[in-house]
């Protein structure tokens, strides 16, 4: 892959972001880009990846990643590429589906070289990670999805993501704290929705978040699609634990669960949960009991 044109968020206006005490962790992928990731907790411990997705950023686990590094865990929490901390592509056809898998796998398997991995992953962070799994299957020995799909464009697409990708391309200003607020069941306090902005100095800096919905394959003949049709033949045959921790307030994903509960075999007999009171960035609602499930789903599973 050639060298990305990109911008680079400035490091000063991550300056005063609440409850993200964390130090920063950078490598580079394909593209000559930077991403950014959270490394916390043992260095030697069982390794949890939480993969956020669109429009916010690594900050959505401020809440879950200490109770995971307090449990033992090494927590990975990246950044994707145009999100956060990591580098911003500047055009639109920088960003493909391919490219956001290549620049996770290339994170978790070439720099950090992970194995044994639990992968915990939402929007498009599942998306982005059950790809990776499917295609990298030894290296994972769980995984836990919330509020997220693995589209192969057939069947008509929710009204809900429908109308969300329409105004995504269209709205004139694209402020990803509203964003997140409007997605989320519970008042996000003013520094809070500032956090979610804060990766995006101006509009230039957005081109990432603006394309991920017109990435999502909705027609059989999206790019796609027929990469995550493979990625299901995998899943189809995938026996280690799979969990379903999906909101009881999301109108884009709702009811995507059942067909991972139905045809994933690793997720039968599993405690599948329903989180209540929790729209989709659910993680901003309900994050410590998010952590505290994904806690007794590690120990009561091992490798």
């Amino acid at each position: 892959m050639e060298d990305i044109e990109y911008l680079r968020t400035p490091e000063e206006r991550f300056d005063g972001v609440p409850d993200f005490p964390f130090a920063p962790q950078y490598a580079q992928v394909p593209g000559g880009l930077r991403i950014h990731f959270v490394d916390e907790g043992p260095p030697d411990g069982d390794v949890v990846v939480l993969l956020h997705g669109e429009p916010s950023w690594s900050f959505l686990y401020r809440r879950m990643i200490p109770i995971l590094a307090d449990a033992g865990y090494r927590v990975i929490a990246p950044d994707l590429i145009g999100f956060g901390r990591s580098d911003k592509p500047m055009r639109r056809d920088d960003h493909t589906y391919e490219r956001h898998v290549e620049w996770i796998r290339s994170l978790l398997l070439d720099h950090l070289d992970l194995s044994e991995v639990t992968l915990f992953a939402q929007d498009w962070g599942g998306l982005i990670g059950l790809r990776v799994v499917a295609e990298h299957p030894d290296r994972f020995s769980r995984v836990a999805i919330a509020n997220t799909a693995l589209p192969v464009g057939e069947g008509a697409a929710s009204q809900a993501f429908l109308n969300w990708r329409q105004s995504s391309q269209t709205m004139p200003d694209f402020l990803s704290g509203r964003i997140v607020q409007s997605a989320t069941a519970t008042a996000l306090a003013p520094e809070i929705v500032a956090a979610y902005d804060a990766p995006f100095p101006d509009s230039t800096f957005q081109v990432g978040p603006r394309m991920m919905p017109v990435l999502v394959p909705i027609t059989p003949d999206d790019p796609a699609a027929s990469a995550n049709g493979r990625a299901w033949e995998v899943l189809r045959t995938w026996q280690r634990p799979f969990l379903t921790l999906f909101s009881d307030g999301d109108p884009i994903t709702r009811g995507r669960e059942t067909r991972f509960q139905a045809e994933v075999p690793g997720a039968a007999g599993q405690p599948h949960q329903t989180i209540t009171d929790a729209g989709h960035f659910l993680q901003e609602d309900k994050g410590e009991e998010i952590a505290r499930l994904l806690v007794a789903f590690v120990g009561r599973t091992p490798k």
